[in-house]
């Protein structure tokens, strides 16, 4: 199957980040709020707020760019997995290569019925990993993947 269309990670990865962002967020602000506020003048705790908010608004669109950045592209010998915001890396993983795939999933993830697709081969530098693909297509990409590795590697 030859695919010249890249396929991207699944919206509910975006809605992942977002909910460990805000886990992380919430707590420290209201807290660095509350201290700031039982502790320093007005002026300090609106500007331990602010900068906290501006750091979390800034964490938001750094996670943004990264969810846009990752796709992944299957073509008849190999597989491209394109990543990174500020530094672009794209991974060419020929099937022949792949020794071993995992499908993982942390417990956001799985709340979700999200997977992690990561490739490994014998160079550590080309491994690949496609995160937040919905469970069934990670498990069809890891099938899919697995059948095409042991097929192009029987001649090595």
């Amino acid at each position: 199957m030859s695919s010249a269309e890249s396929s991207r990670p699944s919206p509910k990865l975006w809605t992942a980040r977002q909910l460990v962002l805000a886990a992380v967020a919430v707590p420290v602000v209201v807290v660095a709020g509350v201290l700031s506020a039982l502790f320093a003048p007005v002026e300090v705790t609106v500007a331990v707020v602010a900068a906290l908010l501006l750091v979390t608004a800034a964490c938001w669109v750094g996670l943004r760019g990264r969810y846009r950045s990752w796709s992944y592209t299957e073509r008849d010998d190999d597989l491209i997995v394109s990543r990174g915001l500020l530094i672009r890396r794209l991974s060419v993983v020929p099937y022949g290569r792949m020794q071993f795939l995992d499908v993982t999933a942390g417990p956001v993830d799985r709340w979700l019925g999200l997977a992690t697709v990561q490739l490994h081969t014998a160079a550590a530098s080309t491994d690949a990993c496609i995160p937040g693909l919905e469970l069934v297509e990670a498990q069809r990409l890891r099938d899919r993947l697995a059948a095409l590795g042991e097929a192009r590697s029987a001649g090595l």
